[in-house]
C-alpha cells in the first residue's frame, strides 16, 4: 500500500523495480547515469500467479506461498534500499483476485516496500515506456505488444508517447487453462482458442489499422520465448515472422501435448503456458494484418524505473494527468489555485502536529485542490460524489489504484456531511493523513466559498490531534459574517471527523 512519509527520499545512485506479473515476478536493479539505466542486477522467478486463481476469483494458499517466497528473495536484495527507490506493481492477477488485500499487505512485508496495483492502461503506458527506451532511433509510430500472464497489452505510440492503449483480457497462463487445461493441443482446441483471442482483438482491430504504424514491436516473457524457438529452428532470421508463427503452431500440434514439446529455445518451465501465448500472438498477427515483429529487451520494469527516476527528478507524469484531467472537466482553473495555495499555507503550520511534513502531503493535497470541483461538470448536486466517482474509475497516467482512491476519498470528503465510512475502503495507515488532509481541503474551499479575487489575511492554525484553533485578525470576521456563518457551519460537519474546529 502507498504510504504518506514523513522525509521522502530523492534518491539517485540505485533504483529498482519489480514486477508482480501473473505468469512470473521480475526484479531490476538499476544506476541511472546522464543518458541511459545501467542494470546491474536481475532476478526472475516463475510464480505463476494466475494460476492460483480459484473459481471464485480468490488466490489460493499455494500460490500466495509461492509469491511470498520470491518476494522475501526479492527483498533481501531490496530492503536496505530507502524508502522512493523502489517501485513495485502487481497486474492483472491481482487486479482481480478478490483476496488481493490480505495478500499484498504480507507481500509488502516481505520485500520490504510499498506495492501498487495498476490497471491494464496503466500497465500499457509504463510497457509502452520501457520498449520507447529500449529501442532507440525509430522515431516513426509503432505498434507494441506485451503478452502477460493474464492479459496482452498493445499501445501505438510515437517517440516516447503512447497514442492509444489497450489491455485486453487474456494472457498465456489464461488462454492455457481456458484452451490446453491438461496440456493437449488438438487441432480443434487450437483453432478455438484462436478464435477466442480474435474475438478478444476484434473491437480494436478497425482503429488500430486506422492509425496505423511503421513497425511492430513484440516484449516481455511470451513473445521473447517464441523468437527464441523460430530462430533456433531458422524459421525466422531476424524478429518473428508471420510464416514462422505458422510453422511453429504446426509444430505444436504436431506434438499433441506441451509435455511432448521439444523445441530448442523453449524452457520447460515456459511450455505449460506457450500455446495460450502462442495463440494470442497469432491472432493478433492475422487480426492486425502483420507479417514481422522485432523483439524489445525493454518491457514493464523497464518502463517503472524510467517513470520513478521522472519522479525523482520532479518530471512526474501524474502531475500532467491532474492538468489534463482539470481541463477535461472544465475546471475553474484560478479557484484551484486559490483554494491550493491557501491549502498549502495552513499545511505548513498543521504539518508538524499532524505528522504530515514532507513533500507526499503537499503534493496529495495541492492534486485534490487543483480537482475538487471536477464533478460540477456533470451536475452541481452532489458534484463531490460525481468528482469522486470519476477520479476513482478514470485511467489516470502514473497513478496506481490505490493513488486514484486516496485522491477520490479526499475530493468525496471536501464539503457537506464529513462521510467518515469513505475512508474504511483506505488502507490503514492512511485513514488518519487522509482525515487530516481533507480538513485542511475543506477550510481551504470554505474560505474560498466567496471565489473572490481578494487576498485572505494571513491566519495562524494551531492543531492537535482531536482539535484544529483558527485565528484571523482582530475584526476580519465582524467584517465578513457570511465567512463566520460558514465556519461555523463545518465546525458542525467536522464533528464526524472527531477534530473539533475553533475559530476566533
Amino acid at each position: 500500500m502507498i504510504r504518506l512519509r514523513k522525509h521522502r527520499s530523492t534518491p539517485t545512485d540505485t533504483v529498482a523495480a519489480v514486477d508482480l506479473g501473473s505468469n512470473s515476478f521480475h526484479m531490476i536493479v538499476a544506476r541511472p547515469n546522464d543518458t541511459e539505466l545501467v542494470v546491474v542486477d536481475r532476478l526472475r522467478e516463475m510464480v505463476r500467479l494466475a494460476a492460483g486463481l480459484d473459481g471464485h476469483r480468490r488466490l489460493d494458499e499455494a500460490a500466495q506461498r509461492r509469491a511470498l517466497g520470491c518476494l522475501e528473495r526479492f527483498g533481501q536484495r531490496l530492503r536496505e534500499m530507502p524508502p522512493g527507490s523502489v517501485r513495485a506493481v502487481g497486474t492483472n492477477t491481482l487486479r482481480s483476485a478478490r483476496n488481493a488485500g490480505g495478500f499484498l499487505e504480507a507481500a509488502e512485508q516481505a520485500l520490504g516496500h510499498p506495492i501498487e496495483l495498476i490497471s491494464g492502461v496503466e500497465e500499457a503506458r509504463l510497457i509502452y515506456l520501457g520498449v520507447a527506451q529500449s529501442t532507440p532511433g525509430n522515431t516513426g509510430p509503432r505498434l507494441v505488444m506485451d503478452i502477460g500472464g493474464g492479459s496482452t497489452e498493445l499501445i501505438i505510440g510515437e517517440g516516447f508517447e503512447p497514442r492509444r492503449m489497450e489491455s485486453l483480457y487474456m494472457g498465456c497462463v489464461s488462454m492455457s487453462q481456458r484452451h490446453f487445461p491438461d496440456g493437449t493441443i488438438s487441432a480443434k482446441r487450437w483453432q478455438r482458442a484462436l478464435l477466442a483471442a480474435r474475438q478478444e482483438l476484434e473491437p480494436l482491430e478497425t482503429g488500430y489499422r486506422h492509425l496505423g504504424w511503421e513497425e511492430a514491436i513484440g516484449a516481455s516473457g511470451t513473445i521473447r520465448a517464441v523468437r527464441s524457438v523460430v530462430q533456433a529452428a531458422g524459421w525466422s532470421a531476424t524478429g518473428i515472422s508471420r510464416e514462422a508463427l505458422e510453422r511453429l503452431a504446426d509444430a505444436l500440434l504436431k506434438a499433441g501435448h506441451v509435455d511432448k514439446l521439444k523445441l530448442a529455445g523453449l524452457s520447460a518451465e515456459r511450455a505449460p503456458v506457450f500455446p495460450g501465448g502462442l495463440a494470442v500472438l497469432l491472432a493478433t498477427f492475422q487480426s492486425l494484418g502483420l507479417e514481422q515483429m522485432r523483439v524489445s529487451d525493454g518491457a514493464l520494469r523497464e518502463g517503472l524505473l524510467y517513470d520513478l527516476l521522472g519522479r525523482i527528478r520532479h518530471e512526474d507524469v501524474r502531475n500532467r494527468s491532474v492538468e489534463s484531467l482539470a481541463a477535461r472537466y472544465h475546471v475553474d482553473t484560478e479557484q484551484g489555485v486559490r483554494v491550493a495555495r491557501t491549502a498549502a499555507y495552513a499545511l505548513e503550520q498543521a504539518a508538524a502536529a499532524w505528522d504530515l511534513e514532507g513533500d507526499e502531503s503537499t503534493r496529495w493535497l495541492g492534486w485534490a485542490a487543483q480537482l475538487h470541483e471536477i464533478g460540477l461538470d456533470i451536475a452541481h448536486s452532489q458534484y463531490h460524489k460525481h468528482g469522486a466517482y470519476i477520479l476513482e474509475n478514470a485511467d489516470l497516467a502514473g497513478f496506481s489504484r490505490q493513488e486514484q482512491r486516496v485522491l477520490a476519498a479526499l475530493v468525496r470528503l471536501h464539503r457537506r456531511r464529513f462521510a467518515a465510512d469513505v475512508l474504511a475502503d483506505l488502507p490503514d495507515d492512511w485513514r488518519q493523513p487522509v482525515t487530516y488532509l481533507a480538513i485542511l481541503l475543506r477550510l481551504s474551499v470554505v474560505l474560498h466559498r466567496s471565489r473572490s479575487t481578494a487576498a485572505l489575511p494571513a491566519f495562524e492554525l494551531a492543531a492537535s490531534e482531536k482539535a484544529l484553533r483558527l485565528r484571523f485578525p482582530d475584526g476580519w470576521l465582524d467584517e465578513h459574517p457570511l465567512t463566520r456563518a460558514d465556519l461555523e457551519q463545518e465546525a458542525g460537519y467536522l464533528k464526524a471527523s472527531r477534530v473539533k474546529l475553533e475559530f476566533d
